[in-house]
């Protein structure tokens, strides 16, 4: 394979494009045009075809399908890889604000009475030695092998140098060495860099090439990965929320890698993930260390860094903490993790509400109440991301739930608020011993179920599946269910859950605000609990078309928000957007003909025209599987309203079968009534119908 012609890339052209930047080799179209014309002038549909079959990742399209979420950085416009030569440093300094003796943490090298500071020397506080000058010049000659450019930057560890290889056609690497080849504890860093970076293969963290000495000093050698960092990113302006969460799930990916494999991060940080082409790495695996390890002896950032970190040892909890804090720098307006020494909190606005609450259980001061694992992290996170996509590009971003079974409306549950019954419910953990009984338990009376729940030994789940059966139906002994549940799960999201559910279904609908909403900040990406806070919002008396809109928005498979947004408008008296909304409602949706007969009904109440009447008949006629009653009771009332509105605004119009006008409309509404009364259960009803049948019929002289 060939290496890539686009200056600084450490691609090689594979197919004819880069295998790491994405670019085109230059012969490629005029190989394509040959191809093309030597090609037979049709190919029958399904039979294969050789060649490339994905678009490289440097176009200039996006292959996205609307309503399909992509997590990464797909449809990001690539960053070009940089010209290593431009980035080498012409002046390599530390600047004075950033030397700090690496024994007591105290500066060092300042500069006096006008005088620059030395760059190398002794603590005046502990006589520790340091050293900040480059060891390294163009033209050096590593290992036999790599040749020096020059300097690229200086980390926590020490500088960092461009080389190329001369076994490698001049192929473009870096040289990480130290600030202080003479320290002990440095140098054991470094070692322990080296050890893990070789047993790190993960397409989100830089590779590891090799680890070389030259005159007593060690250097390890990784790829080159020429793009701008996170924080110079930020430097040209506030990263757009969307773009920011795809930072973070790649940067999860790695940091995930890493715990499964029993290591921690430690010191993430904006200048520590590089972004080139359409990729994230993660640069700087110098503060990595075995899960475990000492307390105190991690290296982190003021600001980004957990803040038991000092006392304690570094784990999974702690990376998410820097993660998080690292995406409230990178998009949050105004937000800078330290002033003046000191940390500051995450803001109240962080420009989406379930985005600040993902951030605030992240950096939660207890590590028991974080995200505890990357993947948890970015569940969540991705949720969030489809939310903010969905509202932005009004289109739904649907995808199951793994915390939440579906939707339990039941057919009428449109023009009234339901009961906390219809809400989706959490499923049981597959490892209770109890797990296969729960799934195969069926009964249509919620006292019945609860009796079988009774019946099954007394596991975690099986007490919280019985504690939900009795919360959602307001049944005796709720309150005895909830503790015992609780006792055998404390701290479970879901037995708050089930105590919302409980408070909401004897009336207490803002106490079941107020634990919905707890809720949901355990689980900021989730749909149910916003559903939740709408219908415990509509029950309390308060506007809940916040949630109910978020979750329309985000996943048409939630229609019980449809119908609290059409709720929510018809009290209003907007009953164009409420028509508006119920229309969305999907055919395959076993809601779909609720929703149609709702917006029959309402067009039947305050008709704009006799167009939308006769397109209101046009619906239930699309209905075939409507019952023949239901079907005449709506259309009575559509000619009903359709009597005030005959005229010559009607002309040529016809309804219901009929034409549209005083003679024709009376006529098929008796015919109606006189239907209704055949059919009709009771002696009143029937001599009720009849009497309507009488009142509207055509006046005629016999």
């Amino acid at each position: 394979m060939k290496n890539c012609s686009q200056p600084g890339c450490p691609g090689q052209y594979d197919d004819g494009y880069c295998d790491y930047c994405g670019h085109q080799e230059a012969a490629q179209s005029a190989q394509a045009a040959q191809s093309a014309q030597a090609a037979p002038p049709s190919v029958p549909v399904g039979t294969p075809v050789s060649g490339p079959v994905t678009r490289p990742s440097g176009a200039g399209t996006s292959s996205r399908r609307r309503g399909v979420l992509r997590e990464g950085l797909e449809d990001l416009p690539p960053v070009p890889v940089r010209d290593p030569h431009e980035v080498v440093l012409k002046n390599p300094m530390v600047a004075e604000e950033k030397r700090f003796c690496s024994s007591c943490g105290k500066p060092v090298g300042r500069g006096a009475g006008g005088q620059p500071g030395r760059t190398r020397g002794f603590c005046p506080h502990c006589r520790h030695p340091y050293d900040f000058e480059p060891k390294l010049a163009k033209g050096d000659l590593i290992g036999g092998q790599y040749r020096v450019e020059g300097p690229l930057a200086h980390g926590g560890l020490g500088w960092i140098y461009l080389a190329s290889d001369e076994n490698l056609d001049g192929k473009w690497v870096v040289l990480k060495g130290l600030l202080n080849a003479g320290d002990a504890e440095a140098l054991a860093a470094a070692e322990a860099e080296r050890r893990f970076l070789i047993t790190v293969d993960h397409p989100n963290i830089v590779k590891i090439i090799n680890f070389v000495r030259h005159l007593s000093a060690g250097y390890i050698v990784m790829e080159y990965v020429g793009g701008p960092s996170l924080a110079e990113l930020r430097k040209a302006g506030l990263i757009p929320l969307t773009e920011s969460i795809r930072y973070g799930l790649e940067i999860l990916k790695a940091l995930g890698y890493l715990h499964e494999n029993g290591l921690v991060y430690c010191d993430f940080k904006p200048p520590n993930a590089i972004r080139v082409g359409k990729q994230l790495k993660l640069i700087d695996l110098g503060a990595v260390q075995r899960l475990g390890s000492p307390p105190g002896t991690s290296w982190h950032t003021f600001g980004y860094s957990a803040p038991e970190i000092e006392t304690q040892p570094a784990t999974v909890t702690t990376d998410l903490y820097t993660v998080a804090r690292t995406l409230a720098a990178l998009s949050v307006p105004g937000f800078s993790p330290t002033t003046r020494g000191k940390v500051n909190p995450i803001p109240a606005d962080c420009g989406n509400d379930s985005f600040r609450r993902v951030l605030l259980r992240a950096t939660d001061p207890d590590p028991l109440r974080r995200f505890q694992s990357a993947e948890e992290f970015a569940e969540q996170l991705t949720g969030v991301l489809r939310e903010i996509t969905a509202a932005q590009e009004g289109v739904p971003y649907p995808a199951p739930s793994q915390r939440f079974g579906p939707e339990r409306l039941t057919p009428g549950q449109v023009l009234e608020p339901p009961g906390p019954a219809c809400l989706p419910a959490p499923p049981a953990d597959p490892d209770d011993p109890a797990a296969a009984a729960l799934a195969g338990l069926i009964a249509r009376d919620p006292a019945e179920l609860a009796a079988q729940l009774e019946a099954l030994p007394p596991t975690p789940e099986a007490l919280l599946a019985k504690a939900r059966i009795l919360a959602e139906n307001g049944l005796p002994g709720t309150g005895e269910a909830l503790s015992a549940a609780a006792a055998a799960l404390p701290g479970d999201w879901r037995v708050t859950w089930c105590m919302a559910v409980h408070a909401l279904a004897e009336g207490r609908a803002r106490e079941a605000m107020d634990l919905f909403d707890t809720c949901l900040s355990v689980l900021p990406g989730e749909l149910a609990p916003k559903l939740a806070l709408g219908l415990a919002a509509e029950h309390a008396g308060q506007d809940p078309t916040r949630w109910y809109q978020v979750v329309w928005h985000t996943d048409h498979a939630y229609v019980g928000a449809a119908f609290g947004l059409a709720r929510t408008h018809l009290a209003a008296g907007r009953r164009d957007e409420a028509i508006a909304v119920l229309e969305q409602v999907p055919r395959s949706s076993s809601h779909h003909a609720a929703a149609q007969l709702t917006i029959v009904e309402t067009v039947a109440r305050a008709p704009a025209g006799p167009q939308e009447l006769a397109q209101a008949v046009q619906r239930l006629d699309d209905l075939p599987d409507l019952d023949a009653r239901r079907r005449d009771l709506l259309t009575a009332a559509l000619l009903e309203a359709a009597l005030p509105l005959a005229g010559p605004g009607a002309q040529g119009l016809r309804l219901a079968g009929v034409p549209f006008t005083d003679t024709g409309l009376r006529q098929e509404l008796s015919n109606r009534y006189r239907r209704l009364a055949k059919a009709a259960a009771t002696r009143q009803d029937r001599h009720a119908y009849v009497d309507r049948a009488n009142a509207v019929r055509p006046r005629t002289w016999l």
